[in-house]
């Protein structure tokens, strides 16, 4: 494995890279020319280059691109996108590139990369290569948030094209129609030899510092070794739709010593039936579920001026 310096100067002087799109996130069809053209005109040399329209050949495309050995590997899509790209990169000699296409965008945001276009590109010419954690729900890595109950049952109500048009109003709009039958949980959270018991329709477990596109809290991020388990709401309903509203209005001024945020290493989530769970937007079984971190796991290209613990 090159240092993180040696492989931010391999991609700055050679510009072997490689670009794959989900051209089935909110913007990729329409922005993959657009992406590439500017790679290009950026210096890269392109070893792949490849618009996914079929979800479920991301995967393969992506590691086939992988063993290419390009040195940078430019993703461009929404967080399930850039999560599977995470998970495959983990522990290996190349930089993750984001161009965040999709909706919330929320890892980008914790890393700091700009979500227009021209200044993604620029942090992929002028940035440099740090490392971050990786979340593990189970054995499935992710980058920026697990979670259960409704959030995973809005994960496969939320349409497609509804989402397309209208962005990440999407899911506040699909979640109201599902909230009125949602039953609520009990969750019980094991951590550092102690059980926090929670009713709530919705228990997040972050590794990074946004979702939904907000802050979660203002010392929230990828890097610092620390998962935050947080219920939204209580029991009721109309809670959860006010403790929503509430951390999207003030998670810039919250900080992970304040309640509700449970901000450890590793966590036993278990519910009192099985409830559905979503890893950073995808579908991922159920509960019960361990979830921990994989330190430093993940190396990116980051805005020059980005802390790297």
């Amino acid at each position: 494995m090159r240092t993180k310096q040696e492989l931010t100067e391999a991609v700055k002087r050679d510009r072997r890279a490689a670009l794959v799109v989900n051209a089935h996130s909110r913007q990729g069809m329409r922005l993959y020319d657009a992406a590439r053209t500017r790679l290009l005109a950026a210096g890269f040399t392109l070893l792949d280059a490849y618009p996914v329209d079929r979800p479920r050949e991301l995967e393969a495309i992506l590691t086939a691109v992988i063993d290419r050995g390009p040195d940078l590997l430019v993703a461009g899509g929404g967080d399930g996108t850039i999560s599977t790209a995470a998970r495959l990169l983990a522990h290996r000699d190349i930089a993750l590139g984001l161009l965040p296409l999709g909706t919330t965008n929320n890892f980008a945001r914790t890393v700091g990369v700009p979500l227009a276009l021209d200044d993604a590109v620029t942090t992929l010419t002028d940035g440099k290569v740090i490392d971050v954690d990786l979340g593990l729900a189970g054995a499935t890595a992710f980058t920026n948030h697990v979670g259960v109950g409704l959030s995973a049952d809005l994960m496969l109500s939320a349409p497609r094209l509804l989402k397309r048009v209208i962005g990440r109003t999407a899911y506040p709009i699909t979640a109201l129609g599902l909230l009125a039958r949602h039953r609520p949980l009990r969750i019980a959270v094991r951590a550092g030899g102690r059980e926090h018991t929670f009713v709530t329709h919705q228990l997040y477990v972050a590794n990074g510092g946004f979702h939904a596109g907000r802050p979660i809290a203002a010392d929230a991020h990828a890097d610092d070794r620390l998962l935050v388990a947080y219920p939204v709401g209580g029991r009721g309903r109309w809670g959860l739709l006010r403790e929503t509203a509430r951390n999207a209005a003030t998670g810039h001024r919250r900080t992970l010593g304040e309640e509700p945020f449970l901000a450890v290493g590793e966590l036993w989530v278990e519910t009192d039936r099985p409830a559905r769970v979503e890893v950073d937007g995808e579908p991922s079984g159920r509960t019960p579920l361990r979830i921990g971190l994989d330190p430093n796991a993940l190396r990116l290209m980051a805005p020059a001026d980005t802390r790297d613990l």
